[in-house]
């Protein structure tokens, strides 16, 4: 247990490449999920795709939870997620021709604001947190991965220190934020992804934390600001994809 919390306390001091490891396989492993509508029938790449927003949760939590971030790095953080979020909706749309929900992004924002409100105890925060979460609860069916979604950071971040045991607490929420009487409904029709999806889901937060806790001397290139503009460019790098195999 002591020895766990003393890697991702090491971790989260200082960049030693884990986190940009983490962030480089939620990226590959969004890819893999939105191959499925390029054009082939793919649906297995549905349960590697089930890790992307986890993991992506699970950087935000260790980017909360590091020691020594200041206030003005985390309202930088959240300016970059609306402005992409933003610029992301008209690639996504375009992409995904019958989608029912807004990008990823807006449910991020608002778990950022619910986890830092948590995280913080300031009068400011608490209450942008709280008009964060009613949005979610009023908006859920709106928001990718709905209001659960919006509770994984929060969840990440609460288990982000404890024992890996503590993560199967983020998988439930995890689970629920991916519909999981959909993915139960799908499992008991024999859909062949629909059982491994749902053991994704209630694994991706310990896989991950195991990530932060053994890859820290691994050195993948550093993922930086640059990086936000790779979720709207995927959109239209696939899409030019499946115009190009038509």
């Amino acid at each position: 247990m002591h020895v766990a919390t003393n890697l991702t306390q090491q971790h989260l001091k200082q960049r030693d490449g884990a986190l940009d490891l983490l962030k480089w396989l939620a990226l590959l492993c969004m890819v893999l999920d939105h191959l499925r509508y390029v054009g082939y029938s793919a649906d297995w790449l549905y349960v590697p795709g089930r890790l992307a927003f986890p993991w992506f949760c699970l950087a935000m939590a260790a980017n909360l939870a590091r020691d020594g971030v200041k206030h003005a790095g985390q309202w930088r953080y959240l300016v970059w997620l609306l402005l992409f979020s933003a610029l992301s909706e008209i690639p996504y749309r375009m992409f995904i021709a019958e989608h029912d929900t807004l990008n990823v992004m807006p449910t991020l924002v608002l778990g950022l604001l619910v986890a830092r409100g948590w995280q913080d105890r300031a009068l400011q925060l608490r209450l942008l947190a709280a008009g964060a979460l009613l949005l979610a609860a009023v908006f859920s069916a709106q928001l990718m991965f709905g209001v659960f979604g919006v509770l994984l950071p929060l969840a990440m971040l609460l288990v982000i220190r404890r024992p890996w045991y503590f993560a199967l607490l983020a998988g439930l929420v995890c689970l629920a934020a991916n519909q999981w009487q959909v993915l139960y409904y799908a499992a008991r029709l024999g859909n062949s992804a629909a059982i491994p999806a749902i053991a994704t889901c209630l694994v991706a937060p310990w896989l991950g934390l195991f990530l932060l806790r053994h890859a820290h001397d691994v050195k993948p290139p550093p993922m930086r600001r640059w990086a936000y503009a790779l979720y709207p460019a995927h959109f239209l790098l696939l899409l030019a994809l499946r115009q190009a195999i038509a």
